[in-house]
């Protein structure tokens, strides 16, 4: 009877149960690789994922969208510990997470969906290459240098120093071994594939140091409480620097424009209840407020660990609550598990990873169709790699809009000369300050001795700056020549000055 009763409350427990198994075997790689990645322990990245489990999971947004640890904040993470330490982490993703969830209250968080897709595009592929980048260094045992554009120029370097070093060889064929795995076992039957090839990867690769006896660097184990840290006074004094800030706003924006695009691509392979995105904002803002209180990373939606939890047939947002249960009960039973683990085959995960965010088709399919928002989604990753991710995206965002306002500018002057009587002109489209130039070319090489009927009727916009030029021609055109200038037709009139 109790388990009928089970039953008919939760209708799809068995679908959730088995895909929360496969989500949790997912996640566990990849919550320690972003983690030692970041440069905190690799506990840390439990927490963040337990707490997207247990809070984000628990919330009202998108139902079976799964919330841990990025990728995509690998490179930001990393660049705000170097700056700022670990223990201001927390503050920064406390209020990260405050402002999420303002944004959120607001009705903002839908507004998310207006961002350009090849800035968003170009933003993964950005950090990609610097992921790909830095961890090739950390698959070799190497420090990698601070900046994209510095960890791209030391490659050459770092792969001769390597062929020297058999430690080196040793690492790097340990995290090549993991690629290999990873790639190679989605070509395996379906059946085999339930079992998540990262996890394959990195058990395999534990065996194999293991069992060699290879001089590989492995993950550093500090304990669940031991890494788990309040923000303290002087932690929290760090919010009177500007540079904090500025970090603030890059985790609160990338943070939520990645999990709303990943809610939206999710939203894309099931047929269960759409996504609402103020509520998504407010889940993913709840569970950084958390994270930031703990000292964790920060979180975002992940859509490897969303993608599979749909795979796996998950129905309700039971499957990730629970994942959130087993990340959990491992970070507390199994501790000692995660020092065996070899750091180059976390490495060999996110080299991976980072390779999967550069969009190479889509590239090629934006170069076909639409080469400006390819020219921007590659200035975009370019940006990032060469100054850093806030600026990157910042110089994208820029671009889209400036492209979009080129895009919506489009106007047409047609003149008519009968060669007796007055020219006529007429203009069309939407005449704004960037196609000034344009206009008053064409305007200004008509014969100044003639009359000139100008016509607007045709026009959708016309902006401030056009207006001023037009009376500014038409009242010069008039004085130096022995006929004026007459305008017909217009719905927003430039001046009586301009009339005849």
């Amino acid at each position: 009877m109790t388990e009928l009763t089970a039953l008919s409350r939760f209708p799809h427990l068995r679908q959730d149960f088995l895909a929360s198994i496969v989500v949790f075997l997912v996640a566990v790689p990849l919550c320690v690789g972003v983690a030692v990645a970041s440069g905190v322990p690799a506990e840390l990245g439990l927490v963040t994922g337990i707490v997207g489990g247990l809070v984000t999971g628990l919330m009202p947004g998108s139902s079976l969208q799964v919330s841990g640890p990025a990728a995509g904040l690998t490179v930001i993470v990393f660049e705000a510990v170097s700056e700022f330490g670990v223990g201001t982490l927390g503050v920064i993703v406390l209020a990260a997470g405050l402002l999420q969830l303002a944004m959120g209250f607001l009705g903002i968080g839908r507004w998310f969906r207006a961002i350009s897709v090849a800035v968003v595009e170009g933003m993964l592929c950005g950090i990609g290459l610097v992921i790909i980048a830095g961890q090739v260094y950390a698959a070799a045992g190497m420090k990698a240098p601070a900046s994209g554009i510095d960890k791209i120029a030391g490659l050459p370097g770092a792969v001769a120093d390597a062929l020297g070093s058999t430690e080196a060889l040793a690492s790097l064929a340990i995290g090549a071994g993991t690629i290999a795995v990873i790639v190679l076992w989605k070509k395996l039957p379906k059946a085999v594939q339930s079992v998540p090839g990262a996890l394959v990867a990195v058990v395999l690769a534990t065996l194999a140091t293991l069992v060699l006896s290879l001089p590989v660097a492995t993950v550093k184990v500090e304990g669940l409480l031991g890494v788990v840290q309040l923000p303290g006074a002087e932690a929290f004094g760090e919010l009177g620097e500007p540079a904090v800030w500025g970090t603030i706003v890059a985790f609160s924006l990338i943070a939520s424009a990645e999990s709303l695009f990943s809610a939206a691509a999710v939203d894309r392979l099931h047929d269960g209840p759409r996504t609402r995105y103020d509520k998504e904002m407010i889940a993913q803002g709840a569970g950084n407020t958390v994270c930031g209180l703990l000292g964790a990373l920060p979180m975002t939606a992940v859509i490897v660990r969303s993608s599979a939890n749909v795979a796996a047939g998950a129905k309700t947002k039971a499957s990730r609550v629970l994942h959130g249960v087993w990340l959990l009960l491992f970070a507390a039973a199994l501790p000692a598990a995660l020092a065996l683990i070899p750091i180059p085959a976390l490495a060999g995960i996110l080299v991976h990873a980072g390779w999967k965010l550069v969009p190479f088709r889509q590239i090629a399919a934006l170069w076909r169709d639409h080469k400006g928002e390819a020219l921007i989604l590659v200035i975009t990753a370019v940006a990032i790699v060469a100054v850093n991710m806030f600026e990157g995206v910042l110089i994208g965002l820029a671009l889209a809009v400036a492209k979009t306002a080129w895009d919506a500018s489009h106007v047409r002057l047609e003149v008519i000369d009968k060669g007796a009587g007055p020219i006529q002109a007429y203009l069309s489209g939407n005449a704004t300050f960037l196609r000034l130039p344009k206009i008053l070319d064409s305007l200004e090489a008509l014969p100044q001795d003639r009359p000139v009927e100008l016509d607007l009727s045709g026009l959708h916009h016309l902006d401030h700056a056009v207006r001023t030029a037009l009376e500014n021609w038409a009242a010069q055109h008039s004085s130096t020549g022995t006929e004026p200038v007459r305008v017909t037709a217009d719905a927003q009139p430039v001046t009586a000055s301009a009339d005849a």
